[in-house]
């Protein structure tokens, strides 16, 4: 073994024992609404947060997509870029990009060994205070706010992990918030209500901000809007103030023509499926105009072309596989899945389609499998390695009655994942892996191990 090689395996394993640390703590599907603790690691810190620009993003659904877009976008313009998004589908490393690669092990490392005492310093003030330490997300988003100051970058794009007003990200203000679309999830921590989530969600509003909003219903609507005229500085709405002009679906993905707040672009083509995507995009676009211009300049064509050229969302959409295909989608919510159904009805309907599909026990299962009612030719019932994940003995009677398809179920998703590709090599189909980001990381996983060992 080389040296070099011997240097990556000791900071895989570094880098591998921080992950470990992390999970001691409450886990991030357990997040506290709180925000406090958070503040105080990064003040002890001299607030990292403070030393770049930040354009945040919320949203139920098509953050990361979105975020990912705009990282993409400003890094074209020659901006030092840093992007947090979660969750991760492999390794923490994912959640922390610089220039859109995922952050080193040996930097991760260095960064967790310096702010690692600070953490314990306020860990221990708040169990003095009858408090929980901070949780895996608190202690995550102090690391990755570190990280970006110590490359250093120029801008963050900023995901927040659930909600907005508590969400750990919220210590850090936004000269832009990016709001994507809002449904129902995580509805026993956000609200019983679209009202209430979009109430959660609007704190990351910030003083002189400008918001940039997906199109949403009307009651999420009416709370950002009064939200924003209590505190940005504008409000621009998709399909009132920028459009997705033309779209037209591609073998490999789209032609998009956006029609943003200060000029007209494309057609471009982008490697994406899904006109959910090319509304993504143009979010992406219209929040760049605010952020480089005040929605007033012009973005370059050659500069944006190239970008949307690049654009990618992993797990999103995305074919891993030809013999037979393979799609990856991590819809885990009923509003994600009316998307995805969406989707393969309009742009992937030439093959049968056989799904593999998985879902946690916290999530509206009922609700994903419906909005999947009538799509697959078959379906593959399964479990991801989370131990969240429901388990298949009540998945599967749920999915026979919901899906109207043929229905098998196996507990072990590499089984469950072969059987997909039988069935779909016997009919012509394309596997389609869905109703968990754990089960799409799961694959992706599988398939990097595969690549590796090739």
């Amino acid at each position: 073994m080389s040296e070099s090689s011997r240097d990556d395996n000791y900071w895989v394993s570094q880098s591998n024992a921080v992950l470990e640390k992390l999970l001691l703590r409450i886990p991030e599907n357990k997040i506290r609404p709180r925000l406090e603790p958070t503040r105080r690691a990064v003040e002890l810190l001299g607030d990292p947060q403070r030393s770049y620009r930040i354009i945040h993003v919320t949203g139920t659904n098509g953050k990361t997509s979105t975020t990912r877009f705009i990282e993409r976008i400003l890094r074209e313009h020659g901006l030092r870029t840093g992007r947090f998004t979660s969750p991760h589908l492999v390794r923490l490393n994912e959640r922390m990009a610089l220039d859109g690669e995922p952050v080193s092990d040996e930097q991760l490392v260095s960064v967790y060994a310096d702010i690692e005492p600070i953490l314990e310093f306020v860990d221990q003030e708040l169990l003095d205070s009858g408090e929980g330490r901070l949780t895996f997300f608190e202690a995550l988003a102090v690391l990755g706010f570190a990280v970006f100051a110590d490359a250093p970058v120029d801008v963050l794009v900023l995901e927040v992990g659930m909600g907005g007003a508590w969400d750990s990200t919220n210590v850090a203000d936004g000269d832009v918030a990016v709001f994507t679309p809002i449904g129902l999830d995580h509805m026993d921590r956000l609200g019983n209500t679209i009202e209430e989530i979009a109430q959660t969600k609007s704190g990351i509003i910030k003083p002189g901000s400008i918001v940039v909003s997906s199109k949403q219903t009307q009651s999420a609507l009416n709370v950002l809007e009064k939200a924003a005229g209590i505190t940005a500085d504008g409000f621009k709405l998709q399909d009132r103030d920028f459009f997705v002009d033309s779209f037209v679906a591609t073998s490999t993905g789209q032609s998009i023509t956006v029609s943003g707040l200060a000029a007209r672009y494309g057609p471009y083509q982008a490697p994406v499926f899904g006109i959910h995507q090319a509304q993504n995009l143009a979010v992406a676009i219209a929040a760049v105009e605010a952020f480089l211009g005040g929605g007033e300049i012009a973005l370059a064509d050659d500069v944006l072309r190239s970008a949307v050229s690049d654009v990618s969302s992993p797990g999103r959409l995305q074919l891993v596989k030809t013999e037979p295909p393979l799609l990856l989608d991590g819809a885990h919510n009923p509003a994600g899945a009316l998307t995805l159904a969406d989707a393969l009805k309009s742009e992937f309907s030439k093959k049968p389609l056989v799904g593999l599909i998985a879902v946690l026990a916290e999530k509206d299962a009922e609700g994903v499998l419906s909005n999947l009612a009538r799509v697959f030719h078959s379906a593959v019932i399964t479990e991801s390695s989370s131990p969240r994940s429901m388990p298949v003995s009540e998945l599967e009677p749920m999915a026979k009655g919901l899906l109207s398809c043929h229905t098998t179920g196996f507990s072990d998703f590499y089984a469950g994942l072969e059987r997909a590709k039988e069935i779909a090599s016997q009919i012509d189909g394309m596997v389609v892996v869905t109703g968990s980001i754990t089960l799409v990381g799961d694959v992706i996983k599988m398939i990097q191990e595969e690549s590796d060992a090739e």
